[in-house]
């Protein structure tokens, strides 16, 4: 019963952090458009709040409670499929660190990429969701 409570918070904590890391790019492609200092400010607010109040604690919860099923599941550190998940975490982690730079370099008014770029930065967890899916489901190795 416990494994079911605690794989059902992780599960939540994955999707709230997913909306997240989909939606904070999405405001940098709206954010590097935006020429008008009433609507810089904006950004930049929902940008600092989106990170910090939502996505961060999202990772940290997700994380722990991912940890926790490990704990639960020792066993699952012996099959190839954890393995490629978790490098897929880590590199999802250096994306949400990337994406606090970004809020930085918005917030400090250094950024200088271009909305093109954002949206393309955009796509990059798709990839990870979609291989996370595939494994968590599949189990192939």
């Amino acid at each position: 019963m416990l494994y079911l409570w605690v794989k059902a918070f992780h599960i939540i904590f994955v999707v709230t952090w997913f909306a997240a890391v989909f939606y904070l790019p999405r405001l940098f492609v709206y954010h590097a458009q935006t020429e008008d200092a009433p609507g810089n400010e904006r950004f930049r607010i929902m940008e600092r709040k989106l990170y910090r109040g939502i996505m961060t604690p999202s990772a940290v919860l997700t994380v722990f409670f991912g940890g926790w099923l490990i704990w639960l599941n020792p066993a699952w550190l012996d099959q190839g499929w954890l393995h490629v998940k978790l490098a897929l975490v880590a590199g999802l982690i250096g994306y949400h660190v990337w994406c606090g730079r970004l809020v930085q370099a918005f917030a400090e008014g250094t950024n200088r990429r271009g909305h093109v770029w954002f949206r393309w930065f955009n796509e990059l967890p798709v990839i990870v969701l979609v291989g996370v899916v595939l494994l968590v489901e599949l189990k192939p190795f």
